[in-house]
């Protein structure tokens, strides 16, 4: 089956967003001591954004799962931030889960 045109542009969209953030914060690593802040964390963060976009790309039934993990990540991370950012990541959580889970897309994760 081809994959369908919204699994592609999810995953180039989680691949370019991943990339261009891991090389945003790659800066504010300290290679001194890379643990003594959240640095690090965050570019993994954004590496399993990348990973997860990849999967999709392949037809990985995992890539879904990631990327609604790193996108439910981001909304628990919203109750740390302004409503507003709260509330877009939560409706972007929705899109996401429901364009990734629907039955045309299950079918060509199977």
């Amino acid at each position: 089956m081809k994959r369908p045109l919204p699994v592609t542009i999810i995953g180039w969209l989680f691949i370019i967003a991943g990339a261009i953030g891991f090389l945003y914060h790659i800066a504010e690593v300290d290679m001194q001591d890379p643990f003594a802040d959240d640095a690090v964390w965050i570019l993994v963060i954004r590496l399993i954004a990348v990973l997860g976009g990849i999967l999709l790309l392949r037809g990985v039934n995992a890539g879904r799962w990631i990327i609604i993990a790193w996108m439910t990540y981001h909304v628990i991370l919203g109750f740390l931030h302004p409503p507003q950012s709260l509330a877009m990541h939560a409706l972007l959580l929705i899109v996401l889960a429901l364009t990734l889970f629907n039955a045309r897309v299950n079918t060509y994760f199977r």
